[in-house]
């Protein structure tokens, strides 16, 4: 069993950072890619980026140069920084992993006011 949960989201001003945790646990060995996806309401969820267990990368084109995921394998956490955001980056941010199965956390909420 797997279990992923997320934290750091919360409110912050256009042009702010905010950095997202995901921490995982349970049989995550044979977890091989990570990522990060959100939804936004009345939208269906899309891709934010994606990391390899070694280490490879994948962004939304809307994300490249703002946004780095990153991991910490001796902590099997991930990470998500947000930089110069949005207010059309608000939307609840889901931790994704893949194995046989794809594995969702329950989501932190990201609003950028304006």
């Amino acid at each position: 069993q797997v279990q992923l949960v997320e934290s750091g989201g919360g409110l912050v001003q256009a042009g702010g950072s905010l950095r997202l945790s995901c921490a995982a646990s349970g049989r995550i060995f044979s977890i091989n890619v990570m990522g990060w996806y959100r939804q936004a309401p009345g939208k269906q969820r899309e891709l934010v980026a994606t990391i390899t267990r070694g280490g490879s990368t994948n962004y939304a084109d809307s994300v490249k140069g703002r946004f780095t995921i990153s991991r910490a394998n001796a902590k099997n956490t991930v990470y998500l920084q947000m930089n110069s955001l949005k207010p059309e980056k608000t939307a609840v941010y889901y931790c994704n992993g893949q194995d046989s199965y794809d594995h969702w956390g329950q989501g932190t909420q990201v609003t950028v006011s304006s």
